[in-house]
């Protein structure tokens, strides 16, 4: 990390928190379109959209070789971390999806340590055992809606794994360079999940599931989901990993259910409302979010120097 980070840099990061949180929903808006499909065309137009701004910025694209491949690979993980995100929410709701993302921090915690290769730190398996504990309080009420909530923790998995990968990218690279090639890999992986899907459907389903937008209201929000929350809110997120530690942003991003869930309630109403097991879950898993930054930002007693004898 070059910096510390300021009250700038929270604020943006909680307020793409807060756009990441409506994304589950906008994948519910775009029903009946696949779930790969809604990746699909999200990436497409993110690297159109990222293109004309790279453009217009006259950015360099050059990053060596193996990283290109690499940078492309990450984008893959990203292309199935969003099938799957917007899958959980179609199996279960919006709420039950996001609090299964909550378990991010618990992946980070795991992941990190082996990929960064640094030590192992006590309040972090503390905390990722308190997230057990609030998903065995979710599943324990919420167990009819189990299949949505582990593909959800599935896609908490990938986004810890390639949020500490971007840590290592953003040292070496400008945001928007990353998120041009992640995005152009996100896209070729959600195109071949997009033809499986093709070639596994029932044709079934009632009503049919869509595999290309129909209507003038399915390319509005896929355009504020490829625009506002992927072009704006992932490369930020990405710039902002010069500042933070990946344990702390995925820390913060599982603040994601408590606006996302808001949100869900307000706009689907009672679809959205759940037991009060899994609110009890849910604010177990929140406590370990907001116990992490206090107990990391707690004064610490410096041991006083005696003077060296002369």
């Amino acid at each position: 990390m070059s910096q510390k980070p300021t009250f700038t840099d929270y604020f943006q990061l909680h307020f793409i928190v807060l756009i990441w949180g409506f994304t589950a929903i906008l994948g519910k808006l775009l029903e009946p379109l696949n779930s790969s499909a809604v990746v699909l065309f999200r990436t497409l137009l993110a690297v159109l959209g990222l293109g004309i701004v790279l453009v217009v910025r006259r950015q360099n694209l050059h990053v060596s070789s193996t990283d290109r491949w690499r940078l492309l690979a990450t984008g893959g993980l990203i292309g199935l971390h969003w099938v799957l995100f917007f899958a959980a929410a179609r199996l279960s709701n919006v709420s039950v999806c996001l609090a299964g993302m909550a378990t991010s921090s618990l992946w980070a915690s795991l992941l990190e340590p082996l990929i960064l290769r640094r030590r192992i730190q006590l309040i972090e398996v503390v905390l990722g055992g308190v997230v057990m504990a609030g998903l065995y309080l979710i599943f324990q009420f919420e167990f009819d809606k189990i299949a949505g909530l582990v593909v959800a923790m599935a896609a908490a998995m990938l986004s810890s794994l390639f949020t500490i990968i971007n840590s290592r990218f953003t040292q070496r690279y400008d945001a928007l360079v990353i998120s041009f090639y992640e995005m152009i890999g996100a896209s070729v992986g959600a195109l071949g999940l997009w033809f499986i899907a093709r070639m596994a459907d029932p044709l079934e389903a009632n009503p049919p599931i869509q595999y290309v937008p129909h209507t003038p209201l399915q390319w509005l929000w896929l355009l504020i989901l490829s625009l506002v929350c992927t072009v704006y809110a992932y490369t930020v997120g990405v710039r902002l990993l010069r500042k933070f530690s990946p344990y702390m942003a995925v820390l913060t991003v599982n603040l994601e259910p408590v606006y996302g869930i808001l949100l869900a309630v307000l706009i689907f109403g009672n679809a959205e409302r759940m037991t009060a097991g899994f609110y009890l879950g849910t604010l177990v898993i929140l406590a370990a979010v907001v116990a992490y930054p206090l107990w990391n930002n707690r004064p610490r007693k410096v041991k006083s120097q005696q003077p060296t004898p002369l």
